[in-house]
């Protein structure tokens, strides 16, 4: 089965972790985060720009309250040079993963160990506010309108771990993943992926996808371990 593009993934992260209010303004995409982060809040180039455009973009994003922020797609070079001698800087290069469903590991979970469940449940917002995902960024997954699902995980019988996942044309997307401290490195992140995994075949989905920040050195060997493939990638600039 093949992946699908980075114009897809960059289709299916709006969907499955949308900006409060998205307006056009000029060649701009203007996001209004309400504190869901970099992802709700970044500008993004739909057309061409002129070099007076860029003042636009920050006046628009001050307005709602927003440091200047800018998302930049490979594509997006001459971009990326103009605001790189406007001062900004680069911060979170982040990878694209998916990989089709069937080529997750197939191994079945024990028992009483993965729950998808809507809306969460208090000790998975208790693990999500543990781990700094904020009551803003929760926000975030009740905006999405499609199929969605936090995905609660148990070993040991305790409270392991959370994600959230949700569809969008086919494609489900992990977001905020998130393993309690005293179980990190015991295999938690894997099995949060693969219940995803299930859940999403299991409401029509085809492929598994996420992203990920290139620094985050212990989620990119994970999600290649489990056969997920870097599809494509973005950065931001900030000033």
């Amino acid at each position: 089965m093949t992946l699908p593009p980075p114009e897809t993934l960059y289709d299916v992260l709006e969907s499955t972790w949308p900006a409060a209010a998205v307006r056009q303004v000029g060649p701009w995409m203007i996001r209004d985060g309400q504190g869901g982060g970099k992802r709700t809040s970044a500008a993004t180039l739909q057309g061409v720009f002129a070099s007076a455009d860029i003042a636009v973009a920050e006046a628009e994003m001050q307005a709602l309250g927003q440091d200047p922020l800018f998302m930049l797609r490979p594509e997006d070079t001459a971009l990326d040079q103009a605001l790189e001698a406007r001062g900004y800087r680069v911060i979170d290069p982040v990878h694209l993963y998916a990989v089709p469903l069937t080529d997750l590991p197939q191994e079945p979970l024990p028992l009483v160990t993965a729950f998808p469940v809507w809306p969460p449940l208090a000790i998975a917002r208790d693990i999500w506010a543990q781990g700094g995902i904020s009551a803003a960024r929760v926000a975030v997954m009740q905006r999405v309108t499609g199929a969605k699902t936090a995905i609660l995980l148990r070993q040991n019988d305790h409270p392991a771990g959370v994600g959230f996942v949700a569809i969008h044309e086919k494609i489900a997307m992990i977001h905020a993943i998130e393993v309690t401290p005293k179980l990190r490195r015991q295999g938690v992140g894997a099995k949060i992926l693969r219940a995803a995994g299930e859940w999403a075949q299991n409401n029509g989905a085809t492929h598994l996808s996420l992203a990920v920040t290139r620094a985050n050195t212990g989620g990119n060997a994970l999600y290649t371990s489990l056969g997920m493939t870097v599809v494509g990638h973005y950065h931001y600039r900030i000033k």
